[in-house]
């Protein structure tokens, strides 16, 4: 049985205050045993995240990171250093890295492998354009990219990651994959690592993403294949994050 995942990416939002307040707000609020709740917040907000969610079962999440240890990355953070703070994930290869800021296949590849080296369960994101998806070429670009990102993954590092599918058309758009066609896409996906790692892809977590919200997660979350949610505007209010998580 795999355990739900709903992570919330803030994106580039929230400042320190706001965001404690926000962890105040939620308290213990979404502590569920049968359910994993994570914030993937802004480097600064991390280490007081850290800090404010204990004695909660909610755990934190970088949403980018470099794959090299140190060096003359200007504006870069290492897998060492979200280490050091204890990060439990870090969201690696979302659309918005890849379209604005050049991140490839090949490098998000070195990401998943990196973050897995220090101990940080990567969230590895693909996803199609509406381009892509009219043009019938979905499954194959999203093929692509898992075998890219999970190239060198060891069989018995396979479970740590979580894989996020998000349609790149319904990341913030308002538009959502109905559930059904989501749930395909992402049963195509455990197919693709099926076809690495065998009957070991029936232990990796696979999240839909895109304009998910409380009026439509239990939804999404009743598919047969989706174990979870990353979720970028509805996280950002603490009720609509509680009630993601508790969704039934």
């Amino acid at each position: 049985m795999r355990k739900p995942i709903i992570a919330g990416n803030w994106k580039m939002n929230k400042n320190i205050k706001e965001a404690l307040e926000f962890v105040k707000e939620v308290g213990t609020r979404a502590d569920r045993d049968d359910v994993e709740a994570v914030i993937c917040a802004p480097f600064l907000q991390l280490k007081d995240l850290k800090e404010a969610t204990k004695g909660t079962k909610i755990k934190v999440g970088a949403q980018n990171m470099h794959y090299e240890t140190s060096g003359a990355f200007t504006g870069e953070v290492s897998a060492e250093m979200l280490q050091e703070i204890a990060m439990d994930y870090v969201i690696i290869g979302h659309s918005e890295r890849r379209e604005y800021f050049g991140e490839t296949n090949e490098t998000v590849n070195k990401k998943v492998l990196k973050a897995l080296q220090v101990g940080i369960n990567p969230i590895l994101c693909c996803g199609e354009t509406l381009e892509q998806r009219e043009a019938g070429v979905t499954k194959d670009h999203v093929k692509t990219q898992i075998l890219a990102g999970l190239k060198d993954v060891t069989k018995e590092d396979l479970a740590k990651v979580v894989v996020a599918y998000e349609p790149i058309w319904a990341i913030g758009t308002g538009k959502t994959a109905t559930a059904e066609q989501a749930n395909d896409v992402i049963s195509y996906i455990r197919e693709v690592i099926a076809s690495v790692y065998g009957d070991l892809a029936n232990e990796v977590r696979i999240q839909y993403g895109g304009s998910v919200k409380p009026a439509n997660v239990a939804e999404i979350m009743g598919q047969s294949d989706i174990d979870g949610a990353l979720v970028g505007g509805a996280s950002l209010k603490a009720d609509d994050y509680v009630a993601l998580v508790n969704f039934k």
